[in-house]
């Protein structure tokens, strides 16, 4: 895959690797690759744009998202809780329990922060708003966000002072002053305030280096770019009807891969959009922030 072949407007298939539930992209400068999950595959998936080749490590239980560790492996945040898996997947050891249990909750959206801790929030699959968003370090799971359906959009700043959130159905992107010396937030308020659809929704989200925040709305087939105010500067049409998020990559960082969702959605949607599920990427106006490696000495 060449950043010449890409549209600087709208997304274009870039791997047509059939994800049940693509999630959590995360690039690789060093080894030049995209790392994304499938949630319900359940798998990690490794993607070579140079060559085009996937790689799909399995997962014996759902896996919602993944960090990079320096010297190889993942973070990761599965339905049990937190895990440390090397290079393919296999599991190392479970570094947290998920404290809400197994029967109604899953870890789902999540990312190294720029501290080099670990954030991840749950789903509430009783939908009775007990999700949460956490940080993890060596001191355990700490609940930072509570009363949550969904926990989702999570993403830093690029000087890494403000923390970005979304409780999906509630569709109101909220901006938290964030202190990476201890991994504490403060101070509240929404920036941006999605237009309420249930058919469409905020999803996950990324940070470039201007400040602004691109999310993926969910049964909308967009990708749209919100300045640092919540100004709606652009969005990006996806060709599948349910994008779940974008991550900034390339030699440049200026591609812009999207994953996407392609199981539990009507079958006249399938037949219409048959790639759902598939890799996604464009080329950006402006570069992304790298991706920080979680810190296992915090």
């Amino acid at each position: 895959m060449e950043n010449a072949t890409l549209d600087d407007k709208a997304f274009s298939l870039v791997c047509d690797s059939r994800s049940q539930l693509g999630e959590s992209p995360v690039w690789s400068e060093a080894e030049g690759v995209l790392y994304f999950v499938d949630i319900r595959g359940p798998s990690i998936n490794r993607f070579d744009p140079a060559t085009g080749e996937l790689q799909r490590f399995m997962q014996s239980e759902e896996i919602g998202c993944i960090g990079l560790i320096r010297d190889g492996g993942f973070v990761a945040g599965l339905r049990s809780g937190i895990w440390r898996l090397d290079r393919q997947g296999n599991p190392i050891g479970k570094l947290a329990d998920n404290p809400e249990g197994i029967e109604f909750s899953r870890f789902n959206d999540g990312r190294v922060g720029p501290d080099g801790r670990f954030y991840a929030g749950t789903v509430d699959e009783s939908r009775q708003n007990k999700a949460k968003l956490y940080r993890y370090d060596r001191n355990g799971l700490v609940p930072l966000i509570e009363g949550l359906m969904t926990s989702n959009g999570l993403a830093f700043s690029p000087d890494g002072k403000t923390l970005y959130h979304v409780d999906s159905p509630v569709s109101k992107v909220t901006a938290r002053d964030f202190d990476g010396r201890n991994g504490t937030i403060s101070g509240e308020r929404v920036v941006i305030d999605i237009p309420d659809n249930p058919a469409a929704r905020p999803d996950g989200a990324s940070v470039d280096v201007e400040g602004c925040y691109w999310v993926a709305i969910f049964g909308g087939a967009v990708v749209q770019r919100f300045s640092p105010a919540g100004k709606l500067m652009a969005e990006y049409p996806v060709p599948v009807k349910c994008p779940t998020m974008p991550a900034f990559g390339g030699p440049d960082m200026r591609t812009l891969f999207v994953t996407t969702a392609g199981s539990r959605r009507p079958p006249e949607e399938m037949a219409q959009f048959p790639t759902s599920g598939s890799l996604f990427a464009m080329r950006a106006p402006v570069a992304g922030v790298p991706a920080p490696f979680f810190d296992e000495n915090i």
